[in-house]
């Protein structure tokens, strides 16, 4: 009787919640367009990695407040172009600079680092680490080195050092904006006939400390006849044919693309 009695209250419950009238739920119209807009565009996310960067870079150029008068003149749209800097040899102090006129700059890392190898010796890596020796005991610091290019004829490189790996990154990142340069390209080989900026327009020479660098101009096709680190540089610098030659001690990579950067420099030098 007890169970007959309980689906009877369960049936009688049920058949109330069914047949109950539902209120009518009013949604709110939108008044504004614009409302909507800032509905997808909060809802929508940026897919790619790259993506990310690029709204991640237009925010913060948005809220840049620039220091120099360089800077000023840049955000306000006064200065266009990257050569007109050079050209009236502006000094860059703001990395921002040359995001606005660079927007297709490129990035790359130089290994400058060796990791530690079972029999004494390691591959190549991005970063350099180093350790100082306190009270506490030993304090780890990386060093990282970076090359900045818009494989148009500029080129800037710059080092960063730091207690962890990412801040270094950023840091030669930045260095490497701020020491852009700009150099000349041409077709200055005897067996290449073309008018193209493939190469460099005559040879140049770069030292740093006892490493140096002879950079000749190679007919078309040639491709980079160059050190491997060395070869990151020119990619981004946009040349495509190039003979090399070096001199001295050229296993620290640090004065190797050092000097490569003061050869490319020479090209503006014209005696």
């Amino acid at each position: 009787m007890v169970k007959k009695e309980e689906k009877e209250t369960r049936k009688k419950e049920e058949d109330r919640i069914v047949h109950e009238p539902i209120e009518e739920v009013k949604l709110k119209p939108v008044e504004k367009v614009e409302d909507i807009e800032d509905i997808e565009a909060k809802v929508k996310e940026p897919a790619t990695k790259e993506e990310r960067l690029q709204r991640a870079r237009v925010d913060g150029l948005s809220s840049w407040k620039p220091k120099t008068q360089l800077g000023r003149d840049v955000k306000e749209g006064k200065i266009k172009d990257i050569d007109e800097v050079f050209d009236k040899s502006y000094k860059i102090l703001e990395e921002q600079i040359v995001d606005l006129l660079i927007p297709n700059l490129q990035v790359d890392l130089i290994s400058i680092g060796q990791a530690k190898g079972k029999f004494g010796g390691g591959k190549r890596r991005i970063w350099r680490q180093t350790q100082k020796k306190t009270a506490e005991g030993n304090v780890p610091s990386f060093s990282c080195m970076a090359v900045v290019g818009d494989c148009a004829g500029h080129i800037g490189i710059g080092i960063g050092k730091a207690r962890e790996t990412l801040p270094a990154k950023e840091k030669a990142v930045r260095d490497a904006k701020l020491n852009m340069i700009k150099l000349k390209r041409g077709c200055g080989s005897f067996d290449c006939s073309c008018n193209e900026t493939h190469s460099l327009p005559f040879k140049v020479r770069g030292k740093t400390s006892s490493s140096v660098i002879l950079l000749t101009p190679a007919p078309k096709g040639t491709g980079l006849a160059i050190d491997d680190e060395c070869k990151k540089i020119m990619k981004l610098a946009g040349i495509k044919d190039i003979y090399s030659r070096t001199f001295g001690q050229t296993r620290s990579k640090i004065n190797l693309a050092k000097a490569c950067i003061k050869a490319l420099e020479e090209t503006r030098r014209l005696k």
